[in-house]
């Protein structure tokens, strides 16, 4: 393995310098993963790395996982390690935490870099394999290198400062939309929870808010007539029942409307005023006298 910082000064870079400072170069590999080393360079330091990465990864292949792909982003600022298809980014190695690069020349597939964590200050060792582009890529991060020693160089040592604010800001904000993210997902099941109260189940089976429960009522939303209890706008007084209507006879015939013929005669004398009732008095005993000389 060689370092791709040394290269020799006859030999062009790749890119044009403004799209590694203004931009980024994409690459596309699988990510054997990262191991922990002892050592932020050297040879045999990767070689080991490799190694085990290898051994992990073939172990996995066994049991029908397959080595995920990742695109690899690569500028002045660093190496950022993304998921291909969501963009979302899984590992941000900032370029002057990355101590050694090197492409494997037994193995053409295989490149590694040295890579201090920011968080753990340990040192982590990535590996990558692509199949077309590993000396490609290890040559990209040079170049990379060597135009961010350059700016260090003219801005006399306050790029350095400055790309670490930036770094550490677009980590904060990194940290932030994972945690909007957390945050949005507790937010739809609190919802998804007050839409659904618990214990109340519709005729299919599903939990769906049913009616209150109340009285039996008709299609007129009126409480039904029971003979047997007083209306419930009249209660009974006292906690009484009201006494019965009395009951006419039987054999009493009614009109139409169900109500019982008008008899003058047979009213009492108090329901009517003395004038009128002198009158029904005088029909009645002609009335008496008609019928006893028929």
């Amino acid at each position: 393995m060689n370092r791709a910082f040394n290269r020799k000064k006859d030999k062009a870079w790749m890119h044009t310098p403004e799209a590694l400072s203004k931009h980024y170069i994409p690459y596309n590999a699988k990510f054997l993963g990262s191991t922990e080393v002892d050592q932020p360079k050297g040879t045999e330091v990767v070689k080991d790395a490799v190694r085990k990465l290898k051994f992990a990864r073939h172990i996995k292949k066994s049991e029908g996982q397959k080595t995920p792909k990742v695109e690899l982003q690569i500028s002045i600022y660093g190496v950022k390690i993304l998921e291909p298809k969501t963009k979302g980014i899984q590992h941000n190695c900032q370029l002057h935490r990355i101590s050694f690069c090197a492409d494997d020349k037994t193995d053409r597939r295989i490149f590694t870099f040295i890579c201090k964590d920011s968080e753990s200050n340990k040192h982590l060792c990535y590996v990558f394999d692509s199949e077309k582009c590993a000396e490609e890529i290890t040559l990209t991060i040079g170049q990379a290198f060597d135009l961010a020693y350059r700016k260090f160089l003219e801005s006399g040592g306050k790029d350095v400062e400055t790309r670490k604010q930036i770094a550490g800001l677009q980590k904060r904000i990194q940290d932030l939309e994972t945690e909007n993210v957390e945050l949005k997902n507790k937010v739809q099941h609190l919802e998804n929870q007050l839409r659904i109260p618990q214990g109340a189940t519709s005729p299919a089976g599903s939990t769906e808010p049913g009616p209150p429960p109340s009285m039996d009522t008709d299609v007129f939303d009126m409480v039904p007539f029971s003979p047997g209890s007083p209306p419930p706008s009249m209660p009974a007084h006292n906690g009484t029942r009201p006494p019965p209507v009395p009951s006419r006879p039987a054999d009493t015939k009614r009109d139409l409307f169900g109500a019982e013929p008008f008899d003058p005669f047979s009213c009492g004398s108090g329901d009517f005023p003395p004038d009128i009732q002198s009158k029904l008095d005088e029909m009645q005993r002609q009335r008496w006298r008609g019928s006893k000389w028929d």
